[in-house]
């Protein structure tokens, strides 16, 4: 690994990112006196990481700098994602990504035909004598309990507890990947629940002749969004789209009762703060209700391999509209030998006498209540947060076991003292022999002293950090590579300048190719949210409509002189996928960079608007100009740096 980063000098630093070299040795001195035991630092990122074809691996490089630093484990330190919405990581948590189930099992493959199959292909293999390698351990626990949650009685050990009754998809279902299938024809509906793919989506004319090519669509939601009035958007031919939309009214979270996970792994439960208007409904009673539908279906007319649907439980009062709070309690599981709700995941197990809807929610909402309820917070400090950390375990549940900092076992030295006495995370108290302070994230009676107690990484198979990691498509280290659009070649290796990893759809499927080049598109543009948007429902309301009436563009200061442009004028900017002719804001916040020698400016574009909500002005899609091109991994869009061109109105 010394090696491999050898080459990345503060100056080849600078000609890469266009920090000055002693600007940047400034900022390694800072950095690198965190790696000491009374300091401590964290590294908080959004999606200015995740919005690259390397945002994994930005990512990753974090962790492992974090890790070298000794400030995994710590509190105060780790690295954090900052979620765009109050209930993102809880999203995350039960399976919002294609290639996950809940509680961040993997999805099974084609070819696994038994538990032990998936247990074999999917689990961390233990790799020391003294790793816990507990995911890996208890991988099966998990899945038959997850099993025994959704199918009940059906689940049964001589029938493999149900598990074949789950897909095994053999290719890549990422959003893209969606709409790549619909622009290509293959895709017949798509069903969108709180998210708006016409405005969210890369490459958004793309995205909406992909909706136009679909048999039907149908959108849950508060209101109108783009993709419910996609086919009759401006320039739109309503004639031309065959797609047949079915806008079901949903309510808003704000009508709910429910729980938020937020950034820090706190499970929040909310009241029902309004009732529903109108007709809308819940978006889970609207799928219990087509659940139920279907099921109906298959019981009059049959069809191929119904056991999925037919077996599936719906254990609640009226199975058409369950409670939050009873799917709350299946979320978190019983022991079905007692009837008693499970209080901790190590008691799950793969016989079928345990379920658990996600088993890092056990503990969630045991016999004594829904622990997500629970507000012993700042109004009594000293009572309720002796550590003056802001652990406040009293406070809603952090899973799992309501840890408040993960790998905390790292937060004490080997003998169980921590690093940093005025931050301790947790400590051997040789008295009670138990490790005391925050919920250890290690067995809470494991002495230090003793040789053959485990390592302190309890998740892996190694019990120790991963620098190096086999978890990514594009390679065990992180490397910098420049976006599929850039001004410049990548100055490490010109000749592969952007991840060769990267899945490249337009040439995948046979389209024309649709990036463009910085002689035609020489300046770099990059999308972000404004202060007053939420992501874009907000367009219907109207005291935030009236702070940001309509769209606009960050121009810096030098270029807009050097082209004529004052703040209020219009402009056109474009890319080799689309166009938006919106008002110029001149801002000093952005200024030109060098680059590899060449001077680069960089244009911000606000994303938000659209054709619907409280029309103030012509309003256009920022991901008009977006490529639809994705991380390697993971495939999430590169929002963040694009080319385009720009000219005054």
């Amino acid at each position: 690994m010394r090696k491999h980063y050898s080459r990345y000098t503060p100056e080849m630093v600078s000609r890469i990112t266009g920090i000055p070299p002693n600007q940047f040795l400034e900022v390694a001195k800072l950095v690198g006196e965190m790696g000491r035991p009374d300091k401590v630092m964290t590294q908080v990122y959004a999606v200015g990481l995740t919005h690259h074809t390397t945002g994994s691996q930005m990512i990753r490089a974090g962790a492992v700098l974090q890790l070298l630093l000794g400030n995994i484990g710590r509190p105060g330190g780790g690295m954090n994602a900052e979620r765009g919405h109050a209930n993102i990581q809880g999203n995350t948590d039960n399976a919002i990504s294609w290639e996950i189930l809940p509680g961040y099992l993997k999805v099974p493959a084609p070819g696994q035909r038994t538990i032990a199959d998936y247990v074999d292909e999917s689990a961390s293999k233990k790799a020391r004598p003294n790793a816990l390698n507990f995911f890996g351990e208890n991988y099966g626990n998990f899945m038959v309990s997850l099993l025994k949650a959704w199918y009940g009685d059906k689940a049964r050990k001589d029938d493999e507890f149900a598990f074949n009754h789950l897909p095994k998809p053999a290719g890549n279902s990422s959003w893209i990947t969606i709409f790549d299938e619909a622009l290509q024809g293959k895709m017949e509906g798509v069903m969108l629940s709180g998210m708006t793919a016409a405005s969210i989506g890369p490459d958004a004319n793309q995205v909406h002749e992909a909706l136009g090519k679909l048999k039907w669509l149908v959108v849950m939601d508060a209101f109108p969004t783009t993709s419910s009035e996609f086919w009759h958007a401006p320039g739109a031919d309503p004639s031309q789209i065959q797609t047949e939309v079915f806008v079901l009214p949903a309510t808003h979270w704000i009508e709910k009762d429910g729980s938020f996970t937020n950034s820090g792994r706190w499970l929040q439960w909310k009241d029902q703060v309004l009732p529903p208007e109108g007709e809308s409904r819940h978006d889970h009673h609207i799928l219990a209700d087509l659940f139920l539908r279907v099921r109906k279906l298959y019981e009059r007319e049959g069809g191929k391999f119904p056991d999925p649907v037919m077996d599936l439980t719906l254990d609640y009062r009226d199975p058409a509209k369950p409670t939050l709070d009873e799917i709350a309690r299946e979320v978190n599981g019983k022991d079905l030998t007692t009837g008693k709700q499970m209080e901790s995941f190590k008691d799950l197990t793969d016989d079928g006498k345990t379920t658990s809807g996600n088993w890092i929610y056990v503990g969630s909402y045991t016999d004594d209540g829904n622990m997500m309820r629970r507000r012993n917070g700042v109004q009594d400090p000293q009572k309720n947060d002796p550590t003056g950390l802001g652990f406040y375990p009293e406070w809603a549940f952090s899973w799992p076991a309501n840890r408040r900092v993960l790998y905390n076992r790292a937060s004490a030295d080997p003998a169980g003292m921590p690093w940093d006495p005025k931050r301790a995370g947790i400590r051997w108290d040789a008295a009670q022999q138990m490790w005391v302070g925050d919920v250890p994230d290690y067995p809470p009676d494991a002495d230090p002293k003793d040789a053959t107690s485990p390592l302190p990484f309890i998740m892996t198979g190694e019990g120790t950090g991963r620098l190096f990691s086999n978890g990514l498509a594009d390679g065990p280290l992180p490397e910098h590579y420049e976006p599929v659009e850039s001004p410049i070649a990548n100055p490490l290796h010109p000749k592969v300048s952007s991840s060769p990893a990267t899945f490249l759809y337009d040439k995948a499927a046979g389209r024309p190719n649709r990036f463009g080049t910085v002689d035609e598109f020489p300046y770099v543009a990059t999308t972000y949210r404004l202060t007053e948007h939420e992501h874009y429902i907000t367009q219907h309301v109207e005291h935030l409509v009236r702070l940001q009436p309509e769209a606009f563009v960050e121009v810096p200061a030098e270029l807009a002189r050097a082209k004529g442009i004052e703040t209020g004028d219009r402009v056109r900017v474009w890319s080799k996928r689309g166009k938006i002719e919106v008002k110029a804001l001149v801002t000093k916040r952005l200024g030109a960079l060098t680059v590899d020698g060449k001077k680069v400016f960089q244009i911000g574009i606000p994303i938000h608007w659209g054709y619907v909500g409280i029309k103030t002005s012509d309003h256009w899609l920022a991901n008009a100009l977006t490529p639809f091109v994705g991380d390697a991994t993971v495939r999430t869009p590169e929002f963040k740096a694009f080319l385009v061109n720009m000219e005054k109105m």
